[in-house]
């Protein structure tokens, strides 16, 4: 496992009112709910790289009021017309 280490202020803890490890894992599941939400990578590895089960990522993606599914009308619509 490779770890990734960021200098912050002491105050910005203080400041969001997390302790080091609860901002760690914020900042962990914050970059995956928006790389879904960019749809650069899939929803179980999503869940997988911010350290959740697939029932948890879901949850944080409500929460966040980030769409849980990545199809749209248009991409359904030409999927059907292919057939």
């Amino acid at each position: 496992m490779t770890t990734i280490t960021y200098d912050f202020d002491p105050s910005v803890f203080g400041a969001l009112r997390l302790s080091p490890n609860e901002f760690a894992r914020e900042m962990r599941i914050a970059a995956a709910v928006q790389w879904y939400a960019q749809g650069r990578v899939s929803q179980g590895r999503t869940a997988e790289l911010a350290g959740l089960c697939r029932a948890e990522f879901l949850e944080e993606l409500f929460q966040r009021k980030v769409p849980a599914c990545q199809v749209t009308a248009e991409d359904i619509i030409k999927e059907l017309q292919d057939d």
